[in-house]
């Protein structure tokens, strides 16, 4: 059990300047319609993570400075409701790409981040051999398809990732779990709840 008063000292949000401007960019698409479910399920366009994972993704960031590139964020933590959502939602198909909502997700612990990368000078997404979410074999973190540029990018992003903390995962691209996500609980906490609770309010509002 973890109570929201240790989620409010820990979580870091990304998407404003209650934290110093880390230089990440933001695609908060499940704050949109266009993602996989085709429809909202944030109610603000932010990204969270625990501040000890925030800080290993800004020395991903500053590694990749000197090639022109930083990083260009889709997702952060997810409430538990959320991961169930998506599951309920999908094919068997494409279960195959999601969190079984039974065990959780990293992302439920504050712990994952999905993002790609883009290019300093222009702002613009660099290209992948598949947009995020695509859930079919050009999300695989070993396809040999697409052009050599894009495995290029991808295989970059993957080595700056593990090279502070995080490791890949295989079916996934632009998925990455913090070393310590074994060591945090699923937690269920909306975004409004982090952001709006008083600090007086200790109620344990986790699944484990």
């Amino acid at each position: 059990m973890i109570s929201l008063l240790k989620v409010r000292e820990q979580v870091v949000r990304l998407t404003n300047l209650e934290a110093p401007d880390l230089g990440f960019q933001f695609d908060i698409r499940y704050a949109r319609h266009d993602n996989f479910v085709s429809r909202k399920v944030y109610s603000r366009p932010n990204a969270f993570l625990l501040s000890h994972v925030a800080e290993d993704l800004k020395k991903v960031h500053d590694s990749l400075r000197p090639k022109g590139l930083g990083l260009l964020i889709f997702d952060g933590y997810r409430p538990w409701s959320v991961t169930k959502l998506f599951w309920d939602l999908s094919s068997e198909h494409d279960r195959n790409f999601l969190a079984d909502p039974a065990k959780g997700s990293s992302h439920n612990r504050g712990c994952a981040v999905d993002l790609s990368l883009y290019d300093l000078k222009s702002g613009k997404p660099v290209q992948m051999p598949s947009d995020f979410d695509e859930m079919n074999e050009k999300s695989y973190a070993n396809f040999v398809g697409g052009s050599h540029e894009s495995r290029q990018l991808r295989d970059l992003l993957r080595e700056s990732m593990e090279a502070k903390s995080f490791k890949g995962i295989q079916n996934e691209w632009w998925h990455f779990n913090h070393n310590s996500h074994a060591e945090w609980p699923v937690m269920n906490f909306t975004f409004e709840e982090i952001l709006q609770a008083p600090k007086s309010q200790l109620p344990p509002h986790s699944r484990s």
